[in-house]
């Protein structure tokens, strides 16, 4: 039951971030959007060691939808 919490917050989450992308929206500042990125990747290796599901999908979607952003900003920058 609990993690249903969980996988609620991890929907909402990962739909903002789609959402904010699919309107076009432009992306976060560069290195803000690296920082994240980057804390993404090691945020997931952390939840997969930990065998967290819910937390290992919510930062690979939010490491794979900050990616997305990152190659935006970069597109926007050149």
């Amino acid at each position: 039951m609990i993690q249903v919490f969980g996988l609620l917050g991890l929907a909402l989450i990962i739909a903002a971030w789609a959402a904010n992308i699919a309107r076009n929206s432009p992306p976060p500042p560069l290195d803000l959007t690296l920082l994240y990125f980057i804390g993404s990747v090691f945020l997931t290796l952390y939840a997969v060691l930990l065998g967290d599901v819910v937390f290992t999908v919510l930062n690979a979607l939010s490491g794979i939808l900050s990616f997305i952003n990152l190659v935006r900003a970069l597109r926007i920058k050149t």
